[in-house]
């Protein structure tokens, strides 16, 4: 069954479904119609007026008793019904013939009946002839030569199994039909029902065969298959955004590795040929060469480094509670000893949050470095937290307005800080952490000049075990 294909299966289990429904209601109707047969017919055969008294007295007159039936076309006139034969029993066992083609056996119950020692009418099944009768046996209103006597009346059970054998073969042709038709239906069912699976799989193919994300798949309605239709729509515009960021990425990394690496391999030629051709650099010019090396490679370590931090997948890390007050004072450290010629002033209240604390410490410290970088030699930077909400604020040139929006994404550096150290990526490392932490950052211009940065966190529900308590 699992080897055949979806649409054949569909169509099986249709046509099982129908064959099952259609034979239980087929046997339901059989079984109903065959009790309702046989109540008809013992009914018929309790009517009081199915053999009239008139012709059993014409009868025993006549003819007196036989034992046996007469062959049919003995007198005119004699046979009520065709199928209904009857006879009167003596209590002394004797049976006289009144109608019929067959004599009906005679057993004890039928004597007691006669001799009143069963006042009621028995109804019972017997075979004679080669036939199966349903004979009624009721105490008569008369005698015969004084003797008491009941009367037997009798059917063939034929005139209930015939029609029955009829019927059986009616509801198993109508069933036959139903199973055919139902087989056909369910397999246009199928073929209209799996049409938009058909389209999907269709499409996934391509896209497998091609790699070509922009194909979409025509949604109509809102069953389930529309509904899978726009999953998996939404999951080609992820893919393809995913390989166009990072399609992007690379390019930009490519860019801002080039220009390190070019200015790197000409002071390394520089001195090379210096070595290679014996004319030494003049001591200030090597000593300059080597520190145009140091801090290139210092510069291409940070961009590496911001490169590995950003190729982290965006899942949720794991976050733990954090004191986001010690991790600000780790970072001030940091900071002090980058710019040891700037005053920074520090106002920190105790905030506790979930997060990575190095990740959170990464952030802090790249907000500093900004403020350190931007900052005129012996400027003030003020740095506050309190309720969650971490301001750092500078008194350099500041951001122009039309340069805000662009400032946290990757790689963008504005035309006055493009020749200052740095690979881009610092603001988005921000953003990106403060995010998967359930905060904000922006960045606003400062009064009275400058930019500050304003980072919120939420608090976490309870500190650390180890933390002290708060004053």
């Amino acid at each position: 069954m699992k080897r055949l294909p979806l649409r054949s299966r569909l169509a099986l289990l249709t046509a099982a479904a129908v064959a099952v429904a259609v034979a239980a209601a087929a046997l339901a109707c059989w079984l109903i119609t065959r009790d309702q047969l046989m109540k008809e017919l013992d009914k018929s055969l309790r009517q009081p007026d199915i053999i009239p008294a008139a012709v059993i007295a014409n009868t025993l007159n006549q003819d007196g008793c036989h034992a046996t039936a007469p062959a049919q076309g003995d007198g005119p006139g004699r046979y009520i019904s065709a199928t209904t034969s009857a006879q009167v029993v003596l209590a002394n066992g004797t049976s006289c013939w009144v109608q019929g083609h067959i004599t009906i056996p005679v057993n004890e119950t039928d004597r007691e009946i006669a001799a009143r020692d069963v006042p009621d009418g028995v109804l019972r099944t017997v075979t004679a002839s080669g036939h199966k009768l349903r004979v009624f046996t009721a105490p008569a209103n008369f005698t015969v030569d004084r003797v008491p006597a009941a009367v037997s009346v009798a059917r063939p059970l034929s005139d209930v199994t015939d029609p029955l054998t009829t019927l059986a073969w009616v509801l198993l042709a109508v069933a036959g039909i139903g199973v055919v038709g139902a087989g056909a239906a369910g397999t246009a069912i199928a073929r209209a029902g799996l049409r938009p699976v058909d389209q999907l799989t269709g499409t996934v193919e391509h896209i497998a065969r091609t790699e070509d994300l922009s194909v979409r798949i025509p949604v109509e309605g809102e069953d389930e298959i529309a509904r899978l239709g726009q999953s998996f729509n939404a999951m080609t515009s992820a893919l393809a955004s995913s390989r166009d960021r990072q399609q992007q990425l690379i390019a930009d990394a490519g860019h801002e590795l080039r220009t390190p690496l070019t200015s790197l391999r000409t002071n390394i030629e520089l001195l090379e040929r210096s070595e290679a051709t014996g004319r030494a650099i003049p001591p200030e010019d090597r000593r300059a060469l080597l520190a145009s090396v140091k801090a290139q490679m210092t510069e291409l370590a940070a961009l590496i480094g911001d490169l590995q931090e950003l190729s982290r997948p965006d899942a949720a890390p794991t976050l733990q509670v954090v004191p986001l007050h010690e991790v600000t004072g780790t970072a001030l450290e940091r900071a002090r000893l980058r710019g040891p010629d700037l005053h920074i002033t520090a106002d920190i209240a105790p905030w506790f949050v979930r997060g990575e604390a190095s990740a959170l410490e990464r952030a802090i410290v790249n907000l500093l470095d900004n403020a350190v970088k931007f900052s005129p030699p012996g400027g003030r930077i003020d740095v506050r937290l309190h309720g969650g909400r971490l301001t750092v604020r500078d008194h350099g040139p500041g951001i122009p307005a039309e340069e805000l929006p662009h400032v946290f994404e990757r790689f963008w550096r504005s035309p006055s800080a493009r020749s200052l150290p740095g690979s881009g990526l610092g603001l988005s490392i921000v953003a990106r952490t403060v995010h998967q932490s359930g905060g904000t950052i922006g960045l606003t211009p400062a009064s009275g000049g400058g930019t500050e940065a304003t980072l919120y966190l939420p608090g976490a529900p309870t500190a650390p075990p180890d933390a002290p308590p708060e004053p």
